[in-house]
């Protein structure tokens, strides 16, 4: 499975905007593999995340690894507080491959 993180790129909401940005750079500085699918762009791309997550309403920024739902940036930012082991956690990474190496997480 992959992290799948569902976004917006037209949203007019500045924490919105901010809470995108601060996933993409702890995904890529942890280098975690990610695709990024834009809910702005697809209504089937929208229709899916919010039937993942059965929430009809549902807003980006959502995270999933495959079609299972792991959480909201608070979440993630939650998890960030944890280490790598609790955001692997997190996002349902299996690290029994030994192949992510210990990363800084500093802000």
């Amino acid at each position: 499975m992959s992290v799948k993180y569902y976004y917006s790129s037209i949203s007019g909401d500045r924490k919105i905007k901010q809470q995108q940005q601060k996933i993409e750079q702890l995904l890529t500085s942890l280098k975690i593999d990610f695709e990024r699918i834009d809910i702005s762009s697809s209504e089937d791309a929208k229709k899916t995340m919010r039937a993942l997550m059965n929430d009809p309403k549902a807003l980006p920024p959502q995270l999933f690894n495959g079609d299972q739902y792991c959480g909201t940036f608070d979440q993630l930012d939650d998890a960030k507080e944890g280490g790598i082991k609790e955001i692997n956690k997190f996002l349902l990474i299996d690290t029994s491959t030994g192949e992510q190496e210990e990363v800084s997480l500093g802000d």
